[in-house]
């Protein structure tokens, strides 16, 4: 059974027992061998198809082709064998020369990869994620090392546990903290779980990951620069650095939730403030990625019902795609909604036409209206500058506004996962005097959706958008290999890659300090 672990901030003269505080009890988790699921096995290999099917659609994408860049410009390190890039082979390249990296700088261009189009699985609660995150970090060590599959499983599966209880309790985004200061602890707990080290090496691991791993939420305020996807690669990156010193007896900042001079008194509710976090207890089954979601759609996850509304009103209403007789379409939603990718949010840049693909993905005017006039929504095709500037986009567009809805905010933070929802009401008014109301909890791809994603969406996924780049063998191989997971050796982990089709690469290099 799930415990409850009350966290509070600590004066410097009060004692709080290393094994009371929060990143001793989390490394406790990473530590606890208990045996995993058989539906939670399955879920982390469909999350690792999911992860694979948006690395593939990313691969010319300049933050991948930068970071790519950087990481095979370290050599790998002597502890290991290296880790695979995302559209390399690991065996070698036209010239016999390697094209492995050091598993730190492996984990940060397959995070960036991962993570550029928005378009991975997703955890709402107290917190945002993007669990899936974990997977490159974890994924990357393991490969170094010589771990197996089982291995694989068992360090994922903590990483997905761990960053989703954080979420669930700890709220950071109210204090304008970017949500990777929870993936940065997770991932170190992860390699721990997957390299088998003991609790007190994984505490260390944990606190460091913490300490360097906070940073502000600008990230993801008006205009949306690249690093947002560089972001949690980044937290993964620190992440493996963080364990690599604690197994070499370094010690980290301590209590880092709980100290007078902590996250929680000084980057979050202050020094006054407590939080309820549950985390499994000793023996129970890791089970948190159960209750995550993946995405149907590349956009932000508050966008996925509304994309999903405006197609079926698309199929319903087929004058809405005219902005001449729409006077005003209102989305009625969730706080969060509202002022972080709503109008709420008050940042010009949300109707801005020449804004960027990153921030158009946070703009829910925008997408509302495109996925309105075309039916659907497109990874690449609905953020081109030529669709973004059409005229009567942008007029339609510019009809849309949210407001925030307190029924909708409750449901969006309910406990009880058959309330909980992300979406909202659309009430649009024609210039005709017509209105049209109507309205959607969550997105279709959602477990409790009209078309809840199983093996065989991630499959179609995966095959949608690695098709463009991956030779056809390529995708069957990857597909069986990535399905046995339970029982890969060191060897086939290591396999456990995608690699680019003759000429698909991009071969131009950023060039920069290294």
């Amino acid at each position: 059974m799930t415990v409850t672990h009350h966290v509070r901030v600590y004066r410097s003269e009060e004692e709080l027992a290393r094994q009371d505080q929060l990143a001793w009890k989390i490394a406790e988790v990473a530590t606890d061998d208990v045996a995993l699921d058989a539906d939670v096995v399955e879920m982390i290999i469909n999350r690792i198809i999911d992860n694979a099917s948006v690395a593939a659609a990313s691969l010319n994408r300049a933050p991948i082709m930068a970071s790519r860049a950087q990481a095979l410009a370290h050599p790998v390190s002597r502890g290991g064998r290296g880790a695979t890039v995302f559209g390399l082979d690991g065996a070698a390249d036209a010239d016999d020369e390697p094209t492995l990296a050091s598993p730190e700088w492996a984990a940060w261009t397959n995070g960036v990869a991962v993570r550029e189009l928005d378009y991975h699985d997703t955890f709402l609660a107290a917190e945002y994620s993007h669990p899936g995150d974990n997977i490159p970090p974890i994924l990357a060590v393991a490969q170094h090392v010589g771990a197996d599959g089982r291995a694989v499983l068992r360090g994922i599966a903590t990483g997905y546990e761990i960053q989703m209880d954080l979420v669930r309790a700890i709220c950071l985004h109210r204090h304008k903290i970017d949500h990777v200061a929870h993936l940065g602890p997770s991932a170190a707990a992860g390699i721990g779980t997957l390299l088998g080290l003991d609790t007190e090496t994984v505490f260390q691991a944990v606190g460091q990951a913490l300490h360097t791993t906070t940073a502000t939420r600008q990230s993801r305020k008006g205009e949306i620069s690249t690093w947002k996807a560089h972001a949690p690669a980044f937290a993964g990156k620190l992440a493996i650095e963080a364990v690599d010193r604690a197994m070499r007896g370094q010690t980290s900042p301590s209590p880092i939730y709980e100290g007078e001079d902590g996250v929680i008194a000084w980057m979050l509710d202050g020094p006054s403030a407590a939080y309820e976090v549950p985390l499994p207890a000793p023996g129970e089954a890791k089970r948190a990625i159960l209750d995550s979601y993946t995405k149907e759609h590349s956009a932000e996850y508050q966008a996925q019902a509304w994309i999903d509304l405006a197609r079926k009103l698309h199929g319903q209403h087929s004058e809405l795609a005219d902005p001449a007789n729409v006077q005003s379409i209102v989305l009625h939603t969730s706080h969060h909604t509202h002022f972080v990718i709503g109008s709420g949010a008050n940042d010009p840049q949300k109707y801005d036409p020449t804004a960027s693909r990153e921030t158009l993905d946070h703009s829910i005017p925008y997408i509302f209206a495109v996925a309105l006039q075309d039916g659907g929504w497109h990874h690449v095709d609905s953020y081109t500058p030529e669709r973004a500037g059409r005229a009567d986009t942008v007029a339609l567009w510019h009809r849309v506004t949210t407001a925030e809805d307190a029924e909708w905010t409750r449901r969006y933070h309910s406990e009880d996962p058959d309330e909980k929802a992300f979406g909202g009401r659309v009430e649009i008014t024609l210039t005709n005097g017509e209105r049209i109301v109507d309205e959607i909890a969550v997105a279709d791809a959602h477990p409790l959706g009209a078309r809840p994603f199983a093996r065989e969406q991630y499959i179609r996924k995966f095959r949608i958008l690695a098709e463009p780049v991956l030779d056809a063998a390529e995708i069957d191989r990857f597909l069986e290999l990535v399905q046995r997971l339970p029982e890969l050796t060191a060897a086939e982990v290591r396999e456990l890659n995608i690699v680019a089709g003759v000429g698909v690469l991009d071969p131009a290099v950023p060039q920069g300090l290294f």
